[in-house]
């Protein structure tokens, strides 16, 4: 690995804790100007990399970030696309691992660096993890290989030392600066004194492919989960929602349901009248897997997909991308069966 000295890196803030710090007066917290970037971390002035800003006005909290936003961000990578070597987006980290998935499949044929990261704690407070996130997601993003190839080619995230794919990663916790892991898919690079890649689960994108971006997307999609003494009426009122077109359905284990003659009717008549239902399993590890017990197998013949081991993030911002294409159901059962971009691993898991 190299970093190369005339490497560039756009530097993305689209809002979230990281960009707040203190102000000392009222000692609220107010955005980051990010006009002022060196004078708040004057560690970037040690890179060779030329770095340079671009601040979403007023930033995004992450809770309010939504497609309309991802397509802004995919317009501002493609739009300079040729002028970097690899970007960093700075994110609120509620809903990353949602924008870091959808631009995994908007931007088609990618082949440079799309770092995301952010931090638990304002970079204006003195134990803030958002400076070592920041600087180390720059190193990241300018990285190259030794034949000068870009070392991460791909959207990920990078949080407390953990480089991870961005559409097979959740946040699992509120608290703690490890904020985010990536269950079904190996770690992308670690940290430490050293920054050490994993060259052998980083993707290998076709470099003479030009970047296609996609800013098409139907968010008529939901997340259903099951539950013990889910009631019939719910089911059918979620199945019957005007317009629906596809369902997350987070079922157990390795992907089972209850064996209710109406359940299974149900989504029978759902998916025969054109609905999409995908099977996420409510596990944090392992996968769907329907023709394991016989509780699963019902669900397959009633039309419902497996989600494999994917994410319910990764799941929902892929269907939003592939019904916004308008593609019939069966194209998008189809696509959802097959990996676009790393987001699932079905050899492992084959019906």
């Amino acid at each position: 690995m190299c970093q190369e000295k005339d490497a560039s890196v756009l530097l993305i803030y689209t809002g979230g804790t990281i960009g707040m710090i203190q102000n000392p007066d009222t000692g609220a917290l107010e955005s980051f100007n990010f006009d002022h970037l060196q004078k708040h971390v004057p560690e970037l002035k040690r890179f060779n990399s030329r770095i340079e800003t671009y601040q979403f006005t007023p930033p995004i909290d992450s809770s309010d970030m939504e497609p309309k936003l991802w397509a802004k961000l995919v317009k501002i990578i493609s739009d300079n696309y040729e002028k970097y070597d690899g970007f960093v987006v700075l994110h609120g980290t509620d809903t990353m691992a949602y924008t870091a998935s959808a631009l995994s499949f908007m931007l088609e044929n990618l082949n440079k660096p799309v770092i995301f990261t952010g931090s638990q704690l304002p970079i204006g407070v003195l134990r803030t993890d958002g400076k070592e996130n920041l600087i180390t997601a720059i190193e990241i993003a300018s990285a190259k290989r030794t034949d000068g190839t870009p070392m991460v080619p791909e959207v990920a995230i990078f949080f407390q030392h953990n480089l991870l794919r961005g559409n097979r990663t959740t946040k699992t916790n509120a608290e703690n600066f490890n904020a985010f892991n990536s269950f079904n898919y190996p770690v992308l690079a670690h940290a430490g004194i050293h920054i050490n890649y994993d060259l052998d689960h980083i993707r290998k994108p076709d470099s003479s492919r030009v970047l296609k971006p996609h800013y098409l997307f139907d968010t008529n999609v939901i997340v259903l989960s099951l539950f013990p003494g889910i009631q019939e009426k719910t089911i059918a009122n979620v199945l019957r929602i005007p317009d629906l077109k596809a369902v997350v359905m987070r079922t157990y284990g390795s992907g089972n349901a209850p064996q209710k003659e109406w359940l299974v009717r149900m989504l029978k008549e759902a998916t025969e009248r054109g609905l999409v239902v995908v099977n996420i399993s409510q596990c944090m590890s392992g996968a769907v897997e329907m023709r394991r017990y016989g509780t699963g197998i019902h669900l397959a013949e009633a039309g419902v997909i497996s989600g494999y081991d994917g994410t319910v993030e990764s799941a929902i911002t892929k269907l939003m991308f592939l019904l916004g294409h308008g593609l019939p159901p069966d194209k998008v059962r189809y696509r959802m069966n097959n990996c676009l971009a790393g987001e699932i691993t079905k050899e492992k898991y084959l019906l």
